[in-house]
């Protein structure tokens, strides 16, 4: 008996001296965001014979869901709100679409009227080039986020030492359709999901060790997947099926 009290109590603290190597330092640098293997696996598809114009007027959060918290109101969405920044960006790193601006238009055109009216006032002879015109739309969003799809844990204790371990599953789908600019038609349609994982680890100790004197100690940590990276994630996957669904349709063509 006392072997198996003195094993799980150095479970225990090994597991504790592993998780005071997790807890992070007072502050952090700016990182540059890491590419995901959805953003390797869109740089791996073949070249394209010419990049294609593209807008994007819109790709918002279409869920309508906020963060869960228990007994309090919330007014944070469980979604990014910036669909159409991330999705515009990976647009730009792709080779085969060129992204022309459309969200921030009027911005655009208000720049352009100051432009020419400063032109005319100094007596400038500069004509404004013609705005890029997209071929295609993307039209879609962010249209689901199941929380709680899957959930479940292991746990164990012994004369007040333990250890558990719990994970949790949501889940986020992005549709997203190409649409030609001159006859309205729907070219191309996918839908791509994602796992959005979060996992506890905790270990403690709880004993008597003489009368009226109580040793406790506990330790853990919990991982959450950044939802950004995981709308991220999913909207370059859709750019990838997107492409490739393309090609078989021949709707546009590699490069031979």
């Amino acid at each position: 008996m006392n072997k198996i009290i003195i094993i799980i109590l150095a479970l225990t603290l090994s597991a504790c001296s592993h998780l005071s190597m997790l807890i992070p330092p007072d502050e952090s640098l700016a990182i540059s965001v890491t590419p995901t293997e959805a953003f390797k696996e869109l740089k791996s598809l073949p070249k394209p014979r010419g990049a294609i114009p593209v807008s994007v007027y819109s790709f918002r959060d279409q869920t309508g869901q906020y963060k869960p918290q228990a007994n309090v109101s919330s007014f944070s969405t469980a979604v990014t709100q910036g669909g159409t920044s991330i999705l515009m960006q990976a647009l730009s790193d792709s080779d085969w679409f060129l992204p022309v601006e459309r969200e921030g238009l009027q911005n655009i055109i208000t720049e352009r009227k100051i432009t020419r009216a400063a032109s005319q006032a100094n007596k400038i002879d500069e004509e404004l080039p013609a705005l890029t015109t997209a071929k295609i739309i993307l039209e879609g969003g962010i249209i689901s986020y199941d929380s709680n799809t899957v959930t479940g844990g292991f746990g164990a204790e012994y004369f007040g030492i333990g250890s558990s371990e719990l994970y949790r599953e949501d889940m986020i789908s992005v549709y997203m359709r190409a649409i030609d600019v001159r006859t309205g038609q729907v070219l191309v349609s996918v839908a791509t999901s994602k796992k959005v994982l979060s996992k506890e680890v905790r270990a403690g100790f709880f004993r008597y060790v003489s009368f009226k004197r109580l040793a406790e100690a506990e330790a853990g940590y919990t991982t959450n997947e950044p939802m950004h990276l995981c709308v991220k994630q999913t909207i370059e996957k859709a750019i990838t099926e997107l492409v490739q669904k393309g090609i078989d349709r021949r709707v546009w063509h590699a490069k031979v």
